[in-house]
């Protein structure tokens, strides 16, 4: 259940900290949140079956573990933003790794703040004089993380060139012991947690917020060796945060599905290819927004696109009910009950909001899209309601009364709420 302000026991030395309508106080111990970039729960499952995260098991049996629900979309960006704000897309503004401004009509790719209306739980604390760091798998989320921080903020992908004017910090290849990893890997992820592992030695940060990249998940089916491999290097990371004093947090931004046939091909259908053949060129503008720098590992396609009409003579009822009727479509909503069901903000939104249903993957044009990235592996990706259940885990138990406090379901933006204020330590 999502957690109740009251929930924080009042601290007359350090008063809790508001951020976006919420309280957080000032941690007992250093904390420390990952989010844990496409861990599908059977990732958790298979990886405890074969017996190779014997950490994340121990925190199943003496911490807290549960279900959550990710922000819809089921993308990288609008999660994580929604998970270092503590609230949903509505109110901080980003929907998408890639969008069209609804003012200007131009297409915008997040590789920075600029979409963001809210700010965030680390900007917060280390405003307030906590010492703070955020660490990223992927470039393209470390503008967002670090807006108005004041502390360390860097990215795995550019470790080689991080300052300390520009990142708090300088050097990180050295504090880590090794040279950054190549995008397109696990050890991306790796990393990050790497170079967490070695602040919490030297800089012992009162908050830290660790993002990790899903490389691993879009490739590797749970069961997988290399998936199991990883899920154990992960596990290995996350019980040294333990042994060092930390409060963990664990959400993921999303799940993830596959999407290939019973013979591997993609199982693909490109809806704007489809409004074509029925309503005639340029009738819509079907934008795929987890489309973003990363597109080799997913194909630019997910569970979750926008249509944007171009043409008067088309009416929206009739192109959703048209959209409706195609195989492999879950939803189609207009604008306004897609923004109050999912939590969305208006003005980012096209005026249909397509779903798939699981197993489907949704793209713009078959020419918009390049398959061959793909290498041969099968279809993985996420981005509709079938990747919309996360795993949620915190190193320590809940206190009695916030185990019993909390209305609405539990969300994965609420991790630092738990984290901060209700585990027992």
């Amino acid at each position: 259940m999502s957690p109740e302000l009251s929930w924080s026991h009042p601290d007359p030395v350090r008063p809790p900290i508001e951020v976006n309508g919420r309280l957080y106080h000032r941690p007992k111990r250093p904390t420390i949140v990952v989010c844990f970039d496409g861990c599908d729960p059977s990732y958790l499952q298979a990886a405890s079956a074969a017996g190779v995260i014997p950490t994340f098991d121990r925190m199943r049996r003496t911490g807290y573990w549960s279900s959550a629900l990710a922000a819809t979309p089921t993308f990288t960006n609008p999660n994580n933003v929604s998970i270092v704000c503590g609230v949903p897309p509505a109110e901080h503004g980003v929907s998408g790794n890639f969008y069209i401004d609804g003012e200007t009509g131009r297409e915008i790719m997040m590789v920075d703040a600029t979409p963001m209306r809210a700010p965030t739980i680390l900007a917060a604390f280390s405003q307030a004089g906590a010492s703070v760091a955020a660490v990223t798998a992927k470039d393209k989320l470390r503008k967002a993380l670090e807006r108005y921080l004041e502390g360390i903020a860097f990215s795995a992908e550019r470790a080689d060139s991080a300052t300390e004017s520009e990142n708090g910090i300088a050097d990180v290849q050295a504090l880590v012991g090794r040279t950054k990893p190549n995008q397109y890997s696990a050890d991306l992820s790796l990393f990050v947690l790497d170079a967490g592992v070695r602040l919490l030695q030297t800089r012992r940060p009162e908050l830290m917020y660790l993002s990790l990249s899903d490389y691993v998940q879009h490739k590797h089916a749970p069961k997988e060796v290399e998936a199991l491999d990883f899920m154990a290097e992960v596990d290995r990371r996350i019980g040294k945060f333990i042994e060092r004093g930390a409060v963990v947090g664990i959400v993921a931004d999303h799940g993830m599905s596959d999407m290939a046939t019973a013979d591997g091909t993609p199982n693909v259908l490109y809806l704007g290819d489809a409004i074509d053949k029925a309503f005639g060129a340029n009738a819509a503008r079907v934008v795929c927004p987890i489309t973003d720098p990363f597109v080799r590992h997913h194909g630019a396609l997910g569970g979750f696109v926008r249509a944007h009409l171009l043409r008067r003579d088309v009416e929206i009822a009739t192109i959703a009910a048209f959209i409706r009727r195609l195989p492999g479509i879950a939803l189609a909503l207009p604008r306004d009950e897609a923004c109050a069901r999912f939590l969305l903000p208006e003005d980012r939104e096209g005026v249909l909001a397509v779903i798939a249903e699981k197993g489907v993957a949704l793209g713009a044009r078959r020419a918009e899209h390049d398959l061959a990235q793909l290498a041969g592996q099968r279809q993985r990706s996420h981005g509709g309601l079938s990747e919309l259940t996360v795993p949620f885990i915190l190193s320590h138990p809940l206190r009695a009364d916030a185990a019993a406090s909390g209305s609405g379901p539990l969300r994965n933006y609420d991790v630092f709420s738990l984290a901060l204020n209700a585990v027992e330590v």
